[in-house]
């Protein structure tokens, strides 16, 4: 019987995870070792709109928690 040699089709795949990895994530790389300003200001306005959109969440829930109950007293008491 012949052993045949096995590649690594997983590269890596059977490993352990490691979150202390030295790779940059692909949205981070930076571009000839300078961070593009145009990213940060790209991160700036997105957490800009979703501060803006929990901010409205928060809102709407305090809302429903104030006249859903109203509501249903007044209904349930035909007010």
């Amino acid at each position: 019987m012949n052993l045949i040699q096995r590649s690594d089709v997983g590269d890596g795949a059977n490993r352990p995870a490691n979150d202390n990895d030295d790779a940059a994530p692909a949205f981070l790389s930076p571009v000839d070792g300078i961070y593009l300003a145009d990213d940060d200001e790209n991160i700036a306005d997105l957490v800009r709109r979703t501060e803006r959109k929990a901010i409205a969440l928060v809102v709407g829930m305090a809302v429903c928690l104030i006249f859903v109950p109203a509501l249903w007293l007044a209904l349930s008491y035909g007010i």
